[in-house]
């Protein structure tokens, strides 16, 4: 469930998902097996909407030194109403049956919150909530409980208090965050960290790692800053360099080799290549079975199976992009989605510029969209924060991984 939250979850952010569950079914139950199942289900030639990250509100309780935006103490009197947000349910159920990731801001902050869930999944959505998780007491963890909600990913930026309360800008945060996710997990739901990865953690990972079986979680996402917002006043002094990026990426990939849950690069898409060259020189083929959840999806997915609605009604490709594609109370969702200018541009990687464009691994990489406009003001640029050299110099003969 993602980074590019404000203030506690990593909401906006394409890559966070907690939809793996419904992938794990299908995968015990046969479906999406092999490696041609797999690449078919990632190519999503139809561009399907999969995951949609709603920020119900901009009101939070922390102050992130990460955050996309401004955190505010209060919320904003232009958010969507409760009828607004039913009528926005109304309109993702028309046309597609998403992962509907319910994220902020703080979603907790919103007295309607699980209203809005209860609806949704009424509408037939799957619901997942991104949350800080400072705020989970028994009551509102009853009510999560209750609202028939798939999957509460929880922001962990830290492997202590000192790390994770100096990113989230609140003492007692962590203890606070990890409170919640035990309250949680007694009532039976299921769990993930999502942990943005900056220069302040990168020696914990692994006591991350640790910290994440030791409380039973399902899953661990890691998120990779991207300079927009507060992270892009953060950047010189947290951003990690490529060289260090791909010494991440290794690891997550031998982790997600031996560890017993779930795991996933979110804001990384360079993971996707690093992935394929370890499984090639291991001799390895990629598959649900032996890769997981990478094995069924690609790099960035923005505007390609996924989007973000804010809490105005703007539509961007994901929370970290701030390009807006329409706004869903002057026009419906639905027709945003199709046609766009913004997420046509994206369906298309032969307008991918740079070595992105020329990129032997760019049907599954892509490159950070965000990341690449945060930098240069040009979302299909190169993704500035990837040290690979295409093998391939010509564009147009780039692999159809």
């Amino acid at each position: 469930m993602p980074d590019e939250s404000k203030g506690g979850a990593h909401g906006g952010h394409p890559g966070g998902h907690p939809g793996y569950a419904e992938i794990k079914a299908a995968r015990a139950r046969g479906e999406h097996s092999g490696a041609a199942e797999a690449a078919e289900f990632r190519r999503n030639k139809t561009n399907q909407l999969r995951v949609l990250f709603w920020e119900l509100t901009d009101g939070c309780n922390l102050k992130c030194i990460h955050c996309r935006a401004t955190a505010q103490a209060q919320r904003s009197p232009d958010e969507l109403t409760t009828d607004e947000a039913f009528r926005l349910v109304d309109q993702i159920a028309e046309f597609a049956s998403p992962i509907l990731i319910l994220t902020g801001g703080e979603p907790l902050y919103r007295p309607d919150v699980f209203e809005i869930a209860e609806y949704a999944n009424k509408q037939g959505l799957r619901v997942a909530l991104a949350t800080n998780g400072t705020l989970v007491d028994d009551a509102s963890a009853d009510r999560i409980a209750a609202t028939g909600i798939k999957r509460v990913s929880i922001s962990i930026d830290g492997a202590n208090a000192k790390t994770h309360d100096s990113f989230r800008g609140l003492p007692g945060s962590f203890d606070a965050a990890l409170a919640g996710f035990d309250r949680l997990k007694k009532r039976g739901l299921s769990l993930q960290f999502n942990t943005s990865v900056a220069k302040h953690n990168l020696g914990e990972l692994e006591d991350i790692l640790k910290l994440a079986l030791d409380h039973g979680a399902d899953a661990l996402h890691l998120f990779m800053l991207v300079p927009v917002g507060c992270g892009l006043e953060i950047a010189d002094r947290q951003m990690v360099p490529a060289d260090e990026y791909e010494r991440v990426l290794s690891w997550l990939y031998d982790a997600s080799r031996k560890a017993p849950i779930e795991f996933k690069a979110t804001c990384a898409p360079h993971y996707f290549r690093v992935m394929r060259q370890r499984a090639k020189a291991e001799g390895v083929t990629i598959t649900p079975q032996t890769h997981g959840l990478a094995a069924m999806t690609k790099g960035c997915l923005a505007g390609t199976g996924v989007l973000f609605v804010s809490h105005t009604g703007r539509v961007q490709p994901c929370g970290y992009l701030p390009i807006e594609a329409g706004n869903v109370k002057r026009r419906p969702l639905k027709e945003i989605w199709a046609s766009s200018p913004v997420f046509l541009d994206l369906r298309d990687v032969g307008k991918l510029k740079g070595k992105c464009g020329v990129c032997e691994y760019r049907n599954v990489c892509e490159g950070c969209r965000a990341r690449a406009y945060g930098v240069t003001g040009d979302y299909l640029d190169e993704e500035p924060f990837c040290l690979y050299q295409p093998g391939i110099h010509h564009e147009g003969q780039a692999a159809k991984a």
